[in-house]
């Protein structure tokens, strides 16, 4: 199992380098349009939003791990293990439970926009957003394994490592 996730970890961070790299691309063609040969081209800024989008939602989603989030942990390493964990658990639930509590609105959302497209390329809306619905989906199911684990009696400090061998994480 561990194997498959590592996998696929692989390529989700792929894919994101390929968002990037599409990004650049399009943001250089967007400055020697503009700049060298002095012709408006609009679809580039539509697509570096759609691009900058998709990068930002699916990083969080599949790349990011619980330590590369920025966090304020003064407090947080300065109790005993049992409170951190106690911590933990009720960070995983607030995240997770609010996630999954937003999750018919953020479909509705999602779903309104099948109506509409983008003003330049066309692309409908519901697919530039979609992205979303699988980052809050991905959230849900990340923070609430989190607790899941941390009920179990995990350490918040070794989940978030990337060399926990319980699948969570993976090098």
């Amino acid at each position: 199992m561990a194997k498959v996730v590592a996998r696929l970890r692989l390529l989700a961070m792929d894919i994101a380098s390929l968002l990037l790299g599409a990004l650049f691309v399009v943001f250089l063609i967007q400055i020697a349009a503009r700049y060298i040969f002095e012709v408006s081209v609009p679809w580039t800024l539509e697509a570096c939003l759609t691009l900058w989008l998709w990068v930002v939602f699916w990083g969080g989603a599949f790349v990011l791990q619980e330590k590369d989030h920025v966090r304020f942990d003064v407090l947080y390493l300065s109790v005993s293990r049992g409170m951190r964990r106690g911590f933990a658990l009720v960070s995983a639930i607030a995240i997770g439970g609010g996630m999954l509590a937003a999750l018919p609105a953020t479909w509705s959302y999602i779903d309104f926009y099948q109506i509409k497209r983008s003003a330049v390329i066309g692309i409908r809306l519901d697919i530039v957003f979609s992205i979303y619905g699988v980052f809050a989906i991905m959230m849900v199911a990340r923070y609430l394994w989190r607790a899941w684990l941390l009920v179990r009696g995990a350490d918040p400090l070794e989940l978030d490592s990337r060399t926990v061998g319980d699948g969570y994480h993976v090098q």
